[in-house]
């Protein structure tokens, strides 16, 4: 038997990701365009650049990690703190049946408000396979890139929330006001999922806030070697599954690891678990071949415009670098492969564990075999 466990489901509140007709948010450049004086706004930038590092490296020094029930309530103290000292006149920490969240505003008494959407939990991490010890937040020179920062939630995600929480200090340095108004919604448990965003957003107080605003805005941290840097319109959503196959719960195969000599009269649950995995998928893994699994829509003329125009300012030889990778899927051509990224579900083996795997070899029947995926999907499949 294949047992599942639902891990992951994303929300679709969480990953909407508009694009804001506000230059401040689309990037430094050409928010300080916007703005009335960018001279100053520059050299408060200048001036707190190491403040602005000092915040960051103690904000991963505290490792807020909501899979491992480890220290979300000192997670969502610190981000209330960093919003009251962005300039949030209105913070408040909101309390659910998980870990707790963090409601703010900002009111600059612009015409419009845009949402924010932060996190304050990390992901889980292995000190061993870290360049660098994860919570340090090391300064280092990174050949081909120059200096960077290595810590757990560098890039995902308390880096670009940083640096945006620094622009508003620069900005309020510069003794000027945003051009929007900000509704902050911040959450502990991206991680795992979101479980509980729905009793945070729900709230009357958000609510009413939130239909004020005309998009949602996520910091990231996407940049390509070349320098070019993108703004995401949105995210697919995920879901996380682990199968694990088991000798003691499918009935067949053993129900302990055993000599792999008795191979030829015991069952295999590692097989039994490999063929339950070729069923989801073509033979070059690329196409979904699940039974009844819904058909992606297709993309519009103005969304294949879009993909068009970013394809053609990005370099597909710099990524290729940047992931290593040869060839895309079935040889596609960058503009195509970048329409398949947008536009197209996939599942894909996360990892994949059975038996002995560590020096040499072992002659061993394993009882118990584990993979883990995770299925993302598009819009119209949520």
């Amino acid at each position: 038997m294949i047992s599942s466990r639902f891990v992951y489901r994303s929300n679709p509140l969480r990953i909407a990701v508009l694009a804001v007709a506000t230059a401040l948010l689309a990037g430094p450049v050409t928010a300080l365009a916007a703005t009335p004086d960018r001279a100053a706004i520059a050299h408060e930038v200048a001036k707190r650049h190491d403040e602005a590092v000092n915040r960051l490296r103690d904000w991963i020094a505290l490792p807020s990690i909501a899979a491992e029930d480890l220290n979300s309530r000192e997670g969502a103290e610190t981000m209330a703190r960093l919003a009251r000292e962005a300039g949030f006149q209105q913070v408040e920490i909101l309390q659910t049946d998980g870990k707790p969240g963090v409601f703010a505003t900002l009111d600059a008494g612009a015409a419009k408000t845009v949402g924010l959407y932060l996190m304050y939990d990390v992901k889980q991490f292995d000190p061993s396979e870290w360049s660098s010890p994860p919570l340090e937040a090391r300064l280092v020179d990174k050949p081909g890139v120059g200096k960077v920062m290595i810590g757990r939630g560098a890039v995902n995600q308390k880096g670009p929330e940083s640096a945006f929480l620094a622009a508003l200090h620069a900005i309020r340095g510069a003794g000027q006001k945003m051009p929007v108004n900000l509704v902050l919604i911040a959450e502990g448990e991206e991680e795992i999922g979101s479980p509980h965003i729905g009793q945070l957003v729900h709230r009357p107080e958000v609510e009413a806030a939130l239909a004020k605003t005309i998009g949602v805005f996520m910091p990231s941290a996407s940049q390509d070697l070349d320098g070019q840097v993108s703004v995401s319109l949105g995210a697919k959503g995920v879901v996380e599954l682990e199968l694990v196959a088991s000798g003691e719960r499918w009935g067949r195969g053993p129900g302990k690891d055993i000599h792999s000599s008795l191979k030829a009269m015991v069952d295999s649950p590692s097989w039994h678990l490999i063929k339950a995995l070729n069923t989801l998928v073509s033979d070059d893994g690329n196409t979904i071949t699940i039974e009844g699994y819904p058909a992606a829509p297709p993309i519009s003329a103005d969304e294949k415009a879009m993909v068009a125009a970013a394809a053609a300012v990005r370099s597909e030889d710099k990524l290729k670098q940047q992931l290593q990778v040869s060839h895309w899927i079935d040889d596609l051509s960058w503009q195509a492969a970048n329409e398949r990224l947008v536009s197209q579900p996939t599942v894909n083996i996360e990892g994949l564990v059975g038996g002995y795997t560590g020096p040499g070899g072992k002659t061993v029947l394993p009882h118990r075999a584990v993979a883990k995926l995770d299925l993302r999907l598009v819009p119209g499949m949520t």
